[in-house]
């Protein structure tokens, strides 16, 4: 089958419409032609290549994706051909004892579709039945394919890992990405007082619209930790949601209240950062590490967002033939939102 991907990992000079075997549905698993995909920042890493992570090549990008129900694999029979559909990118083993409890995220071989896996820009793919989710009728197959990943990320960070409780104060860093304009939907609906801290002000302005009380510009004489600690009445903040790690979680950290939680989803400025550990023990505050969610997790958000409470912010969309045009999308300092490359015109495009 086709796919669009790269057959050696480094730049974006590296993209490429690819060939792969077509997957075949085993027992308990079903086959999705796919109709709409979403890129995420992972598919970057993944392009690039991730120490320690095996990935068969040539290898199909994308994690996120919806279509219809192709074929089913022997035991699956509470579905049939056509039915409209999306993916959860999560994968767990359901056998280890962390599955066992229910706490599928702690999985000791977790993997992500698109990452371990053949992605979703392309024509099918094959997944667990568990996998499965019929598409909310208030979600545009474009829409169903932004949503799974960051919601469920942001889900289980604010939520869960994050406990986030109503009327705290909740800072996001960062305002264009998929995950930032998710976070700020869903810490206000739990109930949280949102502030977005954003490099570009045209970002944090569009931040307002999804929620958020405040919007904050840091520069060298403001910097992130006095615009927060300004905010907060000099209380400090209860949680902040971090996915650059380098350049912002130190100021983070020196943002908190007390009793006050960071939690990092992502390192997209760099995986090394140095704390100053008086502030988080005299202040008992925490930093907590949070990757994708349970099914239990996925489940609870997916209510929500068929509900109509919540929803995928999108940036773009582009045809499959413009599927480079597309990845180089998400490097662009006006990103805000998903990129979704929808696959309508997968048959007729033009592959290189």
């Amino acid at each position: 089958m086709r796919g669009f991907g790269f057959r050696e990992h480094g730049g974006l000079d590296r993209l490429a419409y690819v060939e792969v075997p077509t997957p075949v549905p085993g027992p308990g698993e079903v086959r999705v032609r796919l109709q709409a995909a979403a890129f995420n920042r992972l598919d970057r890493f993944v392009l690039e290549g991730m120490p320690g992570v095996p990935i068969a090549r040539p290898h199909i990008l994308g994690s996120d994706g919806a279509g219809v129900v192709d074929a089913l694999g022997e035991g699956v029979d509470d579905l049939r051909p056509g039915e409209a559909v999306l993916l959860n990118p999560g994968l767990w083993d359901g056998t280890c004892e962390a599955c066992r409890a229910g706490r599928e995220a702690l999985c000791r071989h977790y993997q992500i579709i698109g990452e371990h896996t053949q992605g979703t820009v392309g024509e099918f793919v094959v997944v667990p039945r568990r996998n499965i989710h019929r598409r909310p009728e208030r979600l545009s197959v474009s829409e169903a394919a932004a949503a799974p990943l960051v919601f469920q990320t942001v889900w289980r960070a604010l939520r869960t890992i994050g406990a986030l409780a109503a009327g705290e104060r909740v800072a996001v860093i960062g305002a264009g990405g998929g995950t930032a304009t998710a976070a700020v939907q869903v810490a206000r609906y739990l109930g949280g007082r949102v502030a977005v801290v954003s490099r570009s002000p045209e970002k944090a302005e569009r931040a307002l619209a999804l929620g958020a009380e405040a919007a904050f510009v840091p520069t060298d004489t403001r910097p992130l930790d006095r615009l927060l600690w300004e905010w907060s009445d000099r209380k400090g903040v209860d949680l902040i949601f971090d996915s650059a790690g380098t350049a912002t979680l130190p100021l983070s950290v020196r943002s908190l209240a007390r009793g006050g939680r960071v939690v990092v989803i992502g390192a997209t400025s760099g995986p090394l950062v140095e704390i100053d550990l008086r502030t988080l023990f005299w202040r008992q505050a925490s930093i907590r590490g949070s990757t994708m969610a349970s099914p239990a997790e996925f489940d609870e958000v997916l209510a929500v967002l068929a509900r109509g409470e919540l929803r995928p912010v999108l940036d773009s969309e582009w045809t499959y033939a413009r599927a480079v045009e597309a990845f180089e999308r998400l490097g662009s300092p006006e990103l805000f939102g998903k990129v979704v490359v929808t696959l309508h015109d997968l048959a007729g495009s033009g592959e290189r």
